[in-house]
């Protein structure tokens, strides 16, 4: 790459900022920024760095709490106390656009990039998910997409050794063309043992560690920050390259460097590189920074300063160390054989000054690259579509002939059936902690040395979302806490992952705002804080814009991991209850979808005051050792809860026999298969079943008696007509086998 002589407007609409934002560069530096100045600034203005787009609708979030150890924005991930002196370090991150171009790089440097969030602040970690979303999985691009992106998550993982013990996949026309790949890391770590994102210290040494920089990744936060277009597959040198065994020895490196005491800070060179990690902890540290990129390593030969700067190559690291423990550091990064390079000294002058050898070749104000970032309340209007989407007539859509025919169908659904294909690819084992494996309402980790288990749960609908951003936004916190509660586990704090189309569309905006509302109130009610996350916007294909797909990571604490409760039926002659009572709705769900090709109506309505009795009730059955299993009805509605209940446990299949009343006018398919909000199966012995009744009675939220777990069917009657009868062997072949045989077309 060569400096242009000049910078012109069609230079500076390249670098993706607007006449007025080059116009406020000027004046915070006094005069006409250089190319190197122009492009640091381009970064770290970029809505992927800045946030300058959202900064102000995120203050809606509640960010304190009592177990909130680092507030949200203050840090690179969250950090919640969870006792014995212990914290949880976690973060969800997302790496749509890279997956769209090189779905495998892309997913593989997404999983390496969250992992250094993590263990960049001293915590070790132990877990990784993951919550993707493709288009149709008949179209053979998208299956292209869904296997480079599984295999990147699993090459990663695997490779590094941190378990991927769950997730979610969806598939939906509106992410053809624009995956999203939403990849969350936790990690455990001493709460004594924090490290934060921050240069402070006159005369404290940058170090520069880790891969050499080479101009892969070159721009990728401004390519993260424009829409995907036609011409999109240009942009691949803006797709980074990954190590997974080069982020292994800087994770040993780095915990090993910490616990020497040695540490100020640290952060990873994640979006805009070497700029954004230096720049961002100057400015967390309210100091400066002089850096001398000619020390840089560097795998490319002619890489003018522009390059260096603004490179994402991977598994590299900013650290700044204390005056005089230099040495100290080198020694460790030695003896695991990776670069450690000086590269410059913090300063209290608030400068961010880059030299190459003796030329100076940047020179900016840190603030005015972050805290002076351009800020926008963009317009918002309600979308036009939403008066046809939310109209939705029931009695145009024709009945079942066949109840049966409709289970087997929506059981066979790419979104309904199994993900072992994709779940299997993960080493979900190593680490030895993982208590419950993929496929369950929620992971569970056990935290070593102790009684304590981490649950863990992603959750996101975006198809709610398009028909009521508001309520689907409720909907996705809801249902994360409801995932974390149905394996015993109290939920703490969430992170999250907003993917959106483009911000400047007053639709898009309002879209965007309406699930942050909607997520704050959940969590405000649900006691559930935001520690952090990430914002994902220009989620566009040529096509048009993605369903609003908000994605939340809910963490929960389980005391002792001897009450763990899984969501599959147990024992002969239990009995099967529900417990909650919804509203069905057949708006957005899976059955209106895949019988009637609809995306219409209005979600389930979520009552967070009744949504939050009953996760109190259900935690409190579970502590007791009252129930035997518990699982939320969700996605594919009762009957699809009850078939799960069935089979989940591959090695125990076991029938069940209900026996539902008839509501009012309610229809078949909307009693089978409509979704709710707000309900729970559960199965006991018989002789708790008055314990639990009180309990319930006591909670103030509604119970009935369903059936008994037993046989070799899966028997649903409705006031003794059979709707459902099917053998528990083949409902069980169709859910495992549905998948496999669409991807491998």
């Amino acid at each position: 790459m060569r400096e242009p002589e000049k910078i012109d407007a069609e230079i500076i609409k390249d670098h993706g900022l607007t006449v007025e934002e080059y116009e406020k560069i000027k004046k915070a530096l006094k005069r006409e920024p250089n190319f190197t100045e122009l492009g640091i600034f381009s970064v770290m203005w970029s809505e992927h760095c800045s946030y300058k787009s959202s900064k102000l609708i995120l203050k809606k979030f509640p960010t304190k709490g009592s177990n909130i150890l680092v507030e949200a924005g203050k840090e690179n991930a969250g950090v919640v106390d969870i006792g014995d002196g212990l914290a949880v370090v976690f973060k969800m991150e997302s790496h749509n656009h890279p997956s769209a171009i090189e779905p495998f790089q892309g997913a593989a440097t997404g999983v390496g990039g969250i992992i250094r969030d993590i263990f960049t602040m001293g915590a070790r970690p132990v877990l990784l998910m993951d919550s993707l979303r493709f288009g149709p999985v008949s179209d053979p691009k998208s299956r292209y997409l869904l296997r480079g992106v599984v295999g990147g998550i699993a090459f990663y993982g695997n490779c590094i050794g941190i378990p991927t013990v769950g997730g979610e996949t969806f598939f939906d026309e509106s992410y053809k063309g624009n995956p999203l790949v939403n990849v969350l890391c936790l990690g455990i770590v001493k709460k004594n043992s924090i490290i934060k994102a921050k240069a402070e210290g006159e005369g404290n040494t940058i170090f520069y560690v880790g891969s050499s920089t080479g101009r892969d990744g070159l721009g990728g936060a401004s390519f993260a920050s424009r829409e995907l277009t036609d011409e999109s597959h240009k942009d691949r040198p803006s797709v980074q390259i990954g190590d997974p065994f080069m982020e292994k020895l800087l994770l040993e490196a780095t915990l090993e460097l910490i616990r020497t005491g040695v540490v100020v800070g640290m952060q990873d060179m994640g979006a805009a590189g070497l700029t954004s990690s230096t720049v961002e902890t100057a400015s967390r540290g309210n100091s400066g920074a002089q850096i001398d990129i000619s020390r840089v390593p560097r795998r490319e030969k002619g890489m003018i300063p522009y390059e260096v700067m603004l490179s994402e190559s991977q598994e590299r690291m900013l650290v700044v160390v204390k005056k005089n423990k230099e040495e100290e550091a080198k020694k460790i990064f030695k003896k695991w054989d990776l670069n450690a390079v000086p590269i410059g000294k913090v300063t209290s002058d608030g400068v961010f000054k880059v030299k190459e050898g003796e030329k100076v070749v940047a020179s900016i104000p840190v603030k005015s690259l972050t805290d002076d970032a351009p800020i926008y309340l963009r317009e918002r209007a309600k979308p036009k579509y939403l008066e046809e989407a939310n109209n939705l007539d029931l009695s145009s859509l024709p009945l079942p002939e066949n109840i049966e025919k409709v289970f087997v169908k929506i059981l066979s659904s790419p979104n309904i059936s199994s993900k072992r294909w994709i779940f299997e690819q993960y080493d979900h084992m190593v680490g030895t902690n993982t208590i419950l494996l993929p496929g369950h309402d929620s992971a569970v980790v056990r935290v070593k040395e102790t009684r304590k288990a981490i649950a863990v749960s992603c959750d996101g609908n975006g198809r709610y979302c398009y028909l009521d951003p508001y309520e689907g936004g409720k909907i996705a916190v809801a249902e994360a806490a409801r995932n974390v509660v149905c394996v015993g586990a109290k939920p703490l704090a969430i992170t999250n992952c907003l993917n959106f189309g483009t911000p400047t569309d007053p639709e898009i905006f309002w879209q965007f705002t309406k699930c942050v509302e909607g997520i704050a109130i959940a969590c405000r009610e649900l006691e559930t804080p935001v520690t952090g996350g990430n914002v994902s916007f220009y989620n566009e294909n040529p096509q048009g814009a993605i369903d609003p797909t908000p994605i939340v990571g809910m963490l929960g604490l389980i005391n002792d991991f001897s009450f763990l409760c899984t969501p599959w039926f147990k024992k002969e002659g239990d009995l099967i209850i529900l417990l909650g009572n919804g509203e069905k709705s057949i708006g957005g769900s899976e059955y209106l979808q895949c019988i009637h090709q609809l995306k219409k109506g209005r979600p389930p309505e979520l009552d967070l005051t009744t949504e939050k009795l009953l996760q109190k009730t259900c935690l409190e059955l579970i502590k007791k050792g009252l129930v035997n299993s518990a699982h939320d009805v969700s996605d594919g509605g009762l009957a699809i809860c009850l078939a799960e209940c069935c089979i989940l446990n591959r090695e125990n299949l076991i029938g069940a026999t209900i026996n539902l009343e008839r509501d009012i006018d309610e229809r078949e398919d909307i009693l089978l298969f409509g979704e709710v909000q707000s309900q729970i199966i559960l199965s006991c012995s018989p002789q708790n079943f008055p314990y639990i009744e009180k309990i319930a009675n006591k909670n103030k939220i509604s119970l009935k008696l369903l059936g008994k777990v037993g046989g070799e069917n899966l028997i649903i009657k409705k006031e003794g007509k059979v709707l459902i009868s099917k053998n528990i062997k083949e409902i069980h072949k169709i859910w495992e086998n549905s998948l496999v045989k669409e991807i491998k077309i």
